[in-house]
């Protein structure tokens, strides 16, 4: 007889694990032995983008099948991962950099196997938002994360109002061609002040700046925008 924690299944079908695999955000060094370990014995690597994902595991000669996980695609495939994971399979779910779950759709399949069941098990590493804040010089007791805001200007200006008011120090994702924007709603919201603002974070031309708002606008008009941001307020 199962018990609370388990499904009814034969008792020669055991039902396989979700590993939650945190990768590099950057720099392919930046991972655990534990994260190596786990993608070079399961069964299946669910990735949100196979061909990136595969950079990272030619570095570390890891041969395992892979399968993407896309959001277009996202109810077809995770039946596919349920069923393979209800079959007894191990399956590795990666994003294209950092946690999964965290801005990407790994954790609608993260809930259907909590509705199913199925164990999950952590293998914790780099994030993004985490490595942004710790060197930010913003507090860090009390944060929000909002990763990206929306890409129309009245409401984002709104979101970035509901933020100023809370008063915790707000984290916020941001692609190239949409910073500038993001930089100028942010000065007619909370006027001009300091940020912190991380590009490229672990790679190459990793950029680090610690200042008013209309001093990031000035730096990147100037010399062009290239890379992934992360800002925090």
């Amino acid at each position: 007889m199962p018990n609370d924690n388990q499904t009814s299944k034969p008792a020669n079908q055991p039902t396989g694990k979700l590993y939650v695999v945190s990768t590099p955000i950057g720099n392919l060094a930046d991972i655990t032995l534990r994260a190596i370990e786990t993608l070079k014995t399961v069964d299946l690597i669910a990735a949100e983008d196979t061909r990136h994902t595969k950079i990272l595991l030619d570095r570390y000669g890891i041969t395992k099948p892979t399968t993407s996980y896309f959001q277009h695609s996202k109810i077809q495939k995770v039946e596919y991962l349920i069923g393979q994971l209800k079959e007894g399979k191990s399956i590795a779910l990666v994003s294209d950099a950092g946690t999964p779950g965290i801005s990407d759709p790994g954790y609608k399949i993260i809930r259907l196997c909590i509705d199913n069941n199925i164990p999950i098990i952590p293998i914790p590493g780099p994030s993004g938002l985490i490595t942004a804040l710790t060197i930010s010089g913003k507090p860090t007791d009390k944060f929000t994360f909002e990763g990206f805001l929306s890409n129309k200007s009245g409401r984002r200006q709104n979101q970035l109002k509901k933020l100023r008011d809370e008063g915790r120090t707000a984290v916020l994702y941001e692609a190239p061609h949409r910073i500038m924007k993001l930089l100028e709603d942010i000065l007619a919201v909370y006027g001009d002040v300091e940020i912190a603002l991380g590009r490229e974070l672990t790679k190459k031309f990793e950029e680090i700046r610690r200042e008013k708002v209309s001093a990031s606008i000035e730096h990147f008009k100037s010399k062009g925008v290239k890379g992934e941001f992360i800002v925090l307020i």
